[in-house]
């Protein structure tokens, strides 16, 4: 990638000791660590009842919306806001427009448990737009057309989760699953670019033994798969196409996987919570092409997708984000091995308990979403002092 931005004047935020608003990934992913520590652990305890009749959220389809609209869009913003000005040499959003962009998403969290979610939606799509200008003007200026496609996916999350608030208030009609399922495509479309692209690279920077090879016709195949779900999801196309088009992707993807040798990367953590997070990705799709047989419910195929592929992706991209972007080494200590070990098992037990041993499903639930937790407060309390404290090495950015 091109070198980072030069340093800022010394009247950044930073020279005070205080660096939260001069990047987006600072922020962004300051908020949705501890958003996802505390809302899945509110959420458990609703769903296992024992919050008696007070209701956090409710239903399922708000959890679902929460954790991909808030916690899920949160990291992909940061994230992009980092990326952008990595491939641009360009400023993306920092100081009084960051902090702007991230009370929208704040605001939109708090709205959301109010009687009038309608306002959340005017947070929510006001952030989409946010994050979509603030890679768009670098990306833009710079002509760097081989991303502009990252400022529709951010339009069309939007316009997606707009959808979901206006259906969910009976303003439009609209089947509200359909909507959250497009949504986890779209962030599903997200995760094979970007991880086909970081991935392999990541995995032979990191280990000298490893040649991870990318073959352009099954690139085309794997792709191509994944925008045949988006697909279906908008288009009335039979269950058994919508089948075919999972198992393939499915077989795609664990080739593209199988290619990247994520068995080299054991000896170093950073690196293989990515490949363990992808292989969740194929058991997404496998499941999802069984479940659209309705040979499996297709409640466990989100969850391969929700926790184990995005919970694995994030918090190994906020890891190496948030150490590479403060002057720290690309190392996992052991609290952000633990939290990656935590982050498996509760995929496991959310997935696979329910699918073997259907009497324990609440049993599981409660068990994945207490190993949730405890992996995003681990991570919290490694990361909360590097995202709000200047790099180490005396830069800005």
């Amino acid at each position: 990638m091109p070198a980072a931005p030069a340093a800022q004047p010394a009247s950044s935020p930073a020279a005070a000791g205080f660096a939260l608003w001069t990047i987006g990934f600072r922020p962004l992913y300051l908020f949705a660590l501890g958003f996802s520590a505390i809302s899945i652990c509110c959420w458990v305890a609703q769903f296992a009842g024992w919050t008696g009749s007070h209701m956090v959220l409710a239903g399922p389809l708000w959890h679902a919306h929460e954790m991909l609209f808030g916690y899920a869009f949160a990291v992909i913003a940061g994230f992009l806001f980092t990326a952008v000005r990595n491939w641009t040499n360009r400023p993306t959003p920092s100081g009084p427009t960051l902090a702007f962009i991230a009370t929208l998403w704040l605001a939109g969290r708090v709205l959301v448990l109010s009687p009038w979610p309608l306002y959340a939606a005017i947070a929510d799509t006001a952030f989409a737009l946010a994050v979509a200008a603030g890679i768009a003007v670098p990306l833009l200026s710079s002509r760097n057309r081989r991303n502009y496609f990252f400022i529709a996916l951010m339009l069309m999350l939007g316009t997606v989760n707009l959808c979901f608030y206006l259906a969910m208030g009976e303003v439009i009609h609209f089947p509200v699953d359909r909507a959250l399922r497009f949504g986890l495509d779209l962030v599903l479309l997200i995760m094979v670019v970007m991880g086909g692209r970081v991935i392999p690279m990541f995995t032979a920077n990191a280990v000298r033994a490893a040649q991870p090879r990318r073959l352009p016709w099954l690139e085309r195949v794997a792709l191509g798969s994944v925008v045949a779900l988006l697909a279906a999801e908008a288009l009335p196309i039979p269950a058994l196409a919508t089948a075919i088009a999972a198992g393939t992707a499915a077989a795609a993807h664990g080739a593209r996987l199988a290619l990247w040798q994520p068995w080299l990367t054991l000896k170093r953590p950073i690196v293989w919570i990515l490949h363990a997070a992808y292989a969740w990705i194929v058991a997404y799709l496998a499941l999802r092409a069984l479940a659209a047989l309705d040979l499996v419910p297709i409640s466990l195929a989100v969850h391969a997708l929700t926790v184990g592929a995005i919970g694995g992706l994030t918090v190994g991209m906020m890891t190496r984000t948030a150490r590479g972007h403060t002057g720290r080494a690309l190392e996992a200590g052991k609290l952000e091995v633990s939290c990656y070990a935590l982050v498996q098992f509760a995929a496991v037990l959310r997935v696979f308990v329910p699918l073997l041993a259907p009497q324990w499903y609440v049993g599981a639930v409660v068990a994945a979403g207490a190993l949730w937790t405890g992996a995003f407060v681990l991570l919290a309390v490694r990361f909360v002092p590097i995202l709000l404290l200047p790099r180490i090495d005396g830069r800005i950015v």
